[in-house]
Parts: structure tokens; sequence; C-alpha cells
């Protein structure tokens, strides 16, 4: 199988076709992705929704090179994840991808610059000081250079997190639920600097979220069903315009994702 070349919107940084990827359980393999194609354009921004355990988060995992999928293609950043070895992937997962997780990952004995530093100085990237302060600077942290996570809110966190994912000038950003264990309104600033520094940057974002509203930011949305992805929503989510409605009046509704 082959990777589709066939693009209207110009270069692709990922390149998706036939991806499948089971789990062994004792009741006998289950399968999770049934056949992903995906072909995502340079600076496009795409949502990916789907109930619970529909494998959006194993998706993720194989975009940015931490699982191998059981079988299918996949080329990220010009990169074929499928015959990479692991020299190649440690460096595809350093210089190309970058990662925003739900629950932040910082790393609690380093101060926020120093978590935003670190992934330039794993790679001996340059000037990485001067990079990580204009980083944090660029998400609205410039007085919380020297804190600690655990001295910072949940809000600020994530913004370092943010800084941390795109310090490296990365061709991907994958975002894991990033307003997920966010209040409302913290979630929506977190979702202004996220989005804006994408537009800033030109960078490619592949948007994982339970939130229709954050998802319909994005330029293309899709839902994954079944094991497979298809363009836009369905009856099993809420529509971004009826979730945004009862955000605004004030209700949160049931979700089934």
């Amino acid at each position: 199988m082959s990777i589709p070349r066939d693009l209207s919107s110009g270069d692709a940084v990922v390149r998706a076709a036939g991806l499948c990827k089971s789990f062994a359980t004792t009741a006998g393999p289950l399968a999770v992705l049934r056949g992903i194609d995906l072909v995502v354009a340079r600076g496009q921004t795409v949502s990916v929704a789907g109930e619970s355990g529909s494998g959006k988060s194993t998706l993720l995992a194989l975009l940015a090179g931490l699982d191998v999928a059981d079988s299918g293609t996949l080329e990220v950043g010009g990169v074929d994840l499928a015959s990479a070895g692991e020299h190649q992937l440690s460096d595809f997962r350093s210089r190309t991808v970058g990662i925003v997780f739900q629950h932040f990952h910082l790393i609690r004995s380093l101060t926020a610059l120093e978590n935003v530093r670190l992934p330039l100085e794993l790679r001996d990237g340059e000037d990485p000081d001067g990079r990580a302060d204009r980083a944090l600077e660029s998400v609205g942290l410039g007085a919380r250079f020297d804190h600690f996570p655990a001295q910072l809110s949940g809000g600020e966190r994530q913004r370092v997190a943010i800084a941390r994912a795109l310090v490296g000038e990365p061709e991907l950003l994958l975002a894991d639920e990033p307003t997920g264990n966010l209040d409302e309104k913290t979630g929506g600033a977190v979702a202004d600097v996220l989005f804006e520094l994408v537009e800033r940057t030109s960078t490619t974002l592949v948007l994982v979220t339970h939130s229709a509203a954050l998802a319909s930011r994005c330029a293309r949305s899709m839902v994954l069903r079944d094991g497979r992805l298809h363009d836009g929503y369905d009856d099993a989510l809420t529509t971004p315009r009826e979730q945004v409605a009862t955000e605004r009046a004030g209700r949160v509704p049931s979700s089934r994702c």
C-alpha cells in the first residue's frame, strides 16, 4: 500500500494509508484502528473527536512515533515511521513533533524555564536559554521563569507545556485534550494562546478533544468511529454549534465522548 500523494492543499506533513492497530486482551486481539487514511497539509489545523476508547490517543501515539502500527503506511515530516530505526525515531521525536498532554507532564523538580529548555538541551539546540525565555514570554509567563510546577495554576502549567512543545519549532504539534483538565474559563484562555501561537508560527496541528467548541476552532474536523476517520461530525457527537450555544447558556451537556 502506498502513501497517498494527491494533495489539493499543497505539501503535507502527515500522510497515512490503511493504518491498523490492535491490542492483545484476554478475550483475544482488540482492533482499535481498522484502516486509517489521513493527509494533513502543512499549516493545517485538524481536530479528531470520538467516543471514549475509539482510538484517538492510539492514533496520536502513532503520529508521534511512540508506537508502531500493525500494518499500513505512515509518513510524518518526510520520515517513514514504519521503517525508521530507533535512532531515527528518537531524532524524529525531538525535532519534528511537539506534544501537549492533558495532564501537562512537567518535571516537578525543574522550574518553568528549565522544563521548556529541556528539549533543546537534549538535542543540543542552539541558544536554549534565549529560546526558552522567548517561548515562555510568548505564552504570557515572563514573570514565572523561576516557578516550579507546584507553584503554578493549572492554566499556567498548560501554558508551560505549550511553550515546551513549541520551543523546538516542530513541524507537527499534537495536542491530546489540552483543555480537558481545566475549567471552562481557564481552558478558553489556554485555547486562545494555543491557536494564536499555531497561527503565528504556521505550525501544523492535530488536536484530540472532547470539547466540540474547541474542535470547531480547527480548519478541519474529523470523527474517529469504528476504527476509521470520517470528516465532520455525526449524531454520536455534539456538533460544535450546539456545544457553543450550550456552553454560552451556562449548561454543560452530557457527552458520550
